[in-house]
């Protein structure tokens, strides 16, 4: 008997002599304190208000040219309706790729944003290791990030911990 109860110890010592530590971070709420990230998205903001400004006059422009054939369509020749016709579709084409160009997934916001936000993802990144090796966590999941979180104890949270190696001072609002 005490043959079964000292090998079942040494088991469960085992077991708990290789517990992981886990622990998270909010990446919304780190994010929310860097101030490059918020300059960088008033940044990306403003290039998507001018080019979508820039892609709604196009297609103002279309739908004029297209209320303008309706309204002339019985003073046109066949030929100058279809020539009409023609512009219409080309411009429709210009105004497409124009809005793929600025806003495709390889378009130039794409690009404009990882030129921005990649140092500062970099940057987050390393403090989340140091922070895993400081603290010898084996895991840090992000409770932004798409994975469920039923429950998560405050005292986990490393976000703080985060924010203070890469320099900056976490509010004291609400952690």
């Amino acid at each position: 008997m005490k043959k079964i109860f000292f090998l079942s110890l040494v088991l469960f010592l085992s077991i708990v002599g290789q517990a992981q530590k886990f622990a998270y971070i909010d990446t919304e709420y780190i994010l929310e304190k860097i101030p490059e990230y918020t300059e960088a998205q008033k940044q990306l903001d403003a290039l998507s208000d001018q080019w979508q400004k820039q892609a709604e006059k196009r297609y103002q422009a279309i739908e004029k040219m297209y209320t303008d054939l309706q309204s002339e369509e019985i003073l046109l020749t066949e030929s100058m309706k279809n020539k009409r016709q023609e512009e219409i579709i080309i411009k429709e084409q210009e105004a497409r790729e124009f809005q793929k160009k600025k806003f495709g997934v390889d378009g130039e916001l794409f690009k404009k944003r990882k030129e921005l936000i990649k140092p500062i993802q970099e940057k987050i990144y390393k403090a989340v290791q140091e922070t895993a090796n400081v603290g010898k966590y084996s895991v840090i999941f992000d409770k932004a990030s798409a994975a469920t979180m039923v429950y998560s104890n405050p005292k986990y949270d490393k976000s703080d911990d985060v924010l203070r190696r890469m320099g900056i001072k976490p509010s004291g609002d609400s952690r």
